[in-house]
């Protein structure tokens, strides 16, 4: 089996979706190996950068931590002194014992301190015909040791050791960050690729390690072959192609299908070693656990996973510095054939190049090079009515728990299934509506084909949708007036069913695909909410549908205003266990039906508040994020009053100099229970580019709130 291409069988595409294709003119060549910022040095002189980032430990943290080069904490917070504390108690003890050993070389204190180098020596050798070179080097090791006892107690007291841990521990970890690192072992260092020469691919690893060494291969090369060798040792794909195509290819060995191997801009630090993507550094902060302190904070699937939900101000950085990083991410991972990534946004969202995308789907524009399936490609009528209804009434829906949304399946399907028997597939925009309307001459029309067919079933239930469009309060007349929406000019030659346009279907999320789709939010504001709708009921239909979750499938919401639905909620729900996520941005939880707001922050896993976000809505985050047990110190200042007369002769003598009364403070030391972040910290104490973030993994791993400055 050759593996050129992706190496897995399960990555061809279908006709459900348009073949990615590299751009025209891009050359053939990879490029040069990105390495993100911060990386050191590599280990020899001469090698490429991605030499030493395979090589690279990363240590096992926190969730929500940067794993590249981080370096884990005690596990305990040690009782640290200022510097200047430590720096003044050291030059005062040395003081004083330098003051204590000259009084006593001296002999202002006596020679008492002599006592036992007289006790422990021969008395001969003080005598005038006695050794007195032995009493001189005797006397002089007595020195040392006392000059030494001098020391250990001083040096104790003064705490000179923890003065110069701190004060050499940056000069030695910079010293030790510069320094030529030694080569690991050849079973540690991930450049010569040994589980593929211990896998039986002895020639391959040699081929691999030769592309790394010349520069030939990137991060992406490395993480697309390193998941080709896994599905091997799963046994999805034979050893002996891969083995074949890694010889005849190198570093382009198993490509993505667009043939691309690196985006063409990269905003955030990435590392595919560990699917990781970096999106700040936690704040020194008290408030911040003390494992975060000063840690990279990053992403990565094992956390979308649970879906994000992001809230804040416009402004605030939830495209710049979340959205689009997380996108970037994803797209990397597409290309080393790991997930599969959906992004939605507003028209000029800034998401992403062109050029970093397999299909871009351009609603109401007549330049867009792809369609978007309305029926997400599948083929059954109450699977396909359910998810519509989802998209155009699945807003109504928060008063009365699924009620307009199974209502209006239920009338879909009753049209939906007879279309298709008669005509072979779905009807499109325009003949929905007319059918929704009751149009005689589209309900004749479909009658006469299912008559011809002879369907009695269908026409049962043709008759049965026009017995209920009689009644009073049929919702056939609301989803008329939703679906009008996309009945529009602007939509013209979208949503065709009929298969003669380029169609982008939500089905292909087995495979390593990227799409972006923009939504034509000005001037169609209620369309394109619409469309997110229909999005998300989509994507958590077909993700939880694979038959192979090997790929993470990942939705970015930019903008998930009015999308969040009672339905929507039922399918983030099952994401976790479908290897899937969603990212949701939000302005504010007012865009949330308040029925819902609850419910959305418990079912997501990570929550993230920017700065600027309104008391109630912090108020929301902090009932979520709960209490912790933390330490308190209340100080209480008590006038001391004396009646002795001298006392009270010193205490006046001490007001007139400081103006201030003799007091004695008290410390009461209490453990109390209070809100990690409270809604008046969360609405006025973050600063301006900063976002507080909590996250979960899908294996139940959580971390508690953490302080991130976004721009570091």
């Amino acid at each position: 089996m050759d593996t050129e291409g992706t190496h897995d069988a399960r990555n061809t595409h279908s006709p459900g979706i348009p073949h990615p294709a590299a751009p025209p003119g891009r050359p053939a060549a990879p490029p040069m190996p990105k390495v993100p910022p911060g990386r050191p040095a590599p280990a020899e002189a001469g090698e490429p950068p991605l030499v030493g980032w395979l090589r690279a430990p990363r240590p096992e943290t926190e969730p929500g931590i940067w794993r590249y080069g981080h370096r884990v904490r005690p596990a305990e917070e040690p009782d640290r002194a200022p510097t200047r504390q430590l720096v003044s108690g050291a030059v005062i003890s040395f003081l004083c014992g330098w003051l204590l050993w000259s009084l006593l070389w001296n002999g202002y204190l006596g020679g008492y301190w002599m006592w036992p180098l007289v006790a422990l020596t021969p008395d001969s050798w003080r005598q005038a015909s006695g050794d007195k070179m032995a009493y001189v080097w005797a006397s002089y090791l007595y020195y040392g040791l006392v000059i030494v006892a001098f020391l250990v107690v001083f040096g104790r007291l003064g705490r000179w050791a923890e003065l110069g841990r701190r004060l050499a521990a940056p000069v030695l970890r910079r010293r030790e960050e510069h320094a030529p690192q030694a080569a690991p072992a050849p079973a540690a260092d991930g450049s010569l690729w040994p589980a593929v020469r211990q896998g039986g691919a002895p020639d391959a690893a040699e081929k691999l390690a030769a592309e790394t060494r010349s520069g030939r291969m990137n991060d992406v090369d490395a993480a697309r072959i390193e998941r080709a060798w896994r599905s091997v040792q799963a046994g999805r794909n034979s050893l002996a192609s891969f083995t074949d195509t890694v010889l005849r290819h190198g570093a382009a060995a198993c490509p993505h299908p667009s043939g691309l191997r690196d985006l063409p801009h990269r905003s955030a630090p990435h590392d595919l070693l560990t699917d990781q993507v970096r999106i700040g550094t936690a704040l020194d902060d008290l408030r911040n656990p003390y494992q975060h302190r000063g840690a990279g904070i990053a992403l990565q699937p094992a956390l979308l996973g649970t879906s994000l939900l992001a809230v804040g101000p416009p402004g605030s950085g939830k495209t710049s510095r979340l959205t689009r990083p997380v996108v970037e991410a994803m797209s990397l991972q597409a290309l080393a054939g790991r997930a599969a990534v959906v992004a939605v946004g507003a028209a000029g969202a800034e998401l992403g190049p062109d050029a970093a995308f397999d299909a871009i789907v351009k609603a109401g524009r007549p330049d867009s090079p792809c369609d978007l399936d309305l029926y997400g490609g599948t083929t059954d009528p109450d699977e396909a009515a359910a998810v519509l209804a989802e998209a155009l009434v699945g807003d109504l829906a928060a008063g009365a728990p699924g009620g307009e949304s199974r209502r209006a399946g239920t009338v879909l399907g009753q049209l939906l299934g007879p279309f298709r028997v008669a005509y072979g597939r779905f009807p499109g925009v325009a003949e929905l509506r007319e059918l929704l309307d009751g149009a005689p001459e589209a309900t004749a029309a479909l009658r006469s084909a299912l008559e011809a067919a002879g369907e009695q079933g269908a026409l049962r239930e043709l008759d049965a949708r026009e017995r209920q469009a009689q009644r009073a309060g049929d919702v056939g007349a609301l989803l008329a007036d939703r679906i009008a929406l996309l009945d529009r000019p602007a939509f013209a030659g979208f949503f065709d069913p009929t298969g003669q346009s380029r169609q982008v279907s939500l089905r292909a999320l087995d495979r390593p695909l990227r799409v972006r789709i923009d939504l034509p939010e000005r001037g169609h504001a209620d369309a394109s909410r619409i469309l997110a709708r229909l999005v998300l009921a989509q994507f958590t239909e077909c993700a939880v549908a694979r038959s192979d979750r090997s790929v993470f499938a990942c939705l970015v919401l930019d903008d998930a205003s009015h999308v969040v639905t009672q339905e929507a909620l039922r399918g983030l729900q099952r994401l976790r266990s479908a290897n899937a996520g969603v990212v949701l941005t939000l302005r504010a939880l007012d865009d949330v039906p308040e029925a819902l707001r609850g419910a959305l922050l418990g079912t997501v896993g990570c929550r993230m508040a920017f700065a600027g976000v309104t008391t109630w809505d912090g108020a929301r985050f902090a009932e979520v994020w709960g209490k912790a047990w933390v330490e308190t110190r209340d100080v209480t200042d008590r006038q001391i009053v004396s009646d002795e007369p001298f006392t009270k002769l010193m205490h006046s003598i001490r007001r007139l100099v400081t103006g201030k009364d003799v007091t004695a403070k008290a410390v009461t030391v209490r453990t109390v229970e209070r809100e990690r972040w409270s809604a008046s910290d969360l609405a006025n104490a973050v600063p301006a580019g900063h976002a507080v973030l909590s996250v979960t993994s899908v294996t139940g791993e959580s971390a508690p709130p953490v302080l991130v400055d976004l721009r570091g």
